[in-house]
């Protein structure tokens, strides 16, 4: 098989690293992620409810749900109906109220 290989998870506790090839491995799509240091445009974060995200450059926009935790500290969950590739942490998640960017955040898990 001639796919390409990608870092799918990094155990840095135990010194591993996770690799799956191609782009339709189970460990590189997640429905959801949680995301930390939350910058909103409008100042305040949005309501909970239906918007859409991207996790990538040049990505199409993905329909998802937005919830918060309790605490400020926590940042925001997505959820997506349908599994999102290669979601990394460290990276931004970038959310949308249509045309409308409302902010986002770094994703954490």
């Amino acid at each position: 098989n001639g796919d390409a290989w990608y870092v799918a998870r990094k155990d840095v506790a135990n010194n591993t690293l996770y690799v799956a090839q191609g782009h339709e491995h189970p460990w590189l799509l997640a429905n959801q992620l949680l995301a930390m240091d939350a910058s909103w445009v409008a100042g305040n974060p949005p309501e909970s409810g239906q918007y859409s995200a991207k996790t990538r450059y040049r990505q199409s926009d993905a329909p998802c749900t937005i919830s918060f935790g309790g605490q400020e500290s926590f940042g925001f969950e997505l959820t997506f109906p349908e599994a999102q590739w290669a979601v990394t942490p460290g990276q931004s998640a970038v959310l949308y109220d249509g045309d409308v960017c409302l902010g986002g955040g770094i994703i954490a898990a």
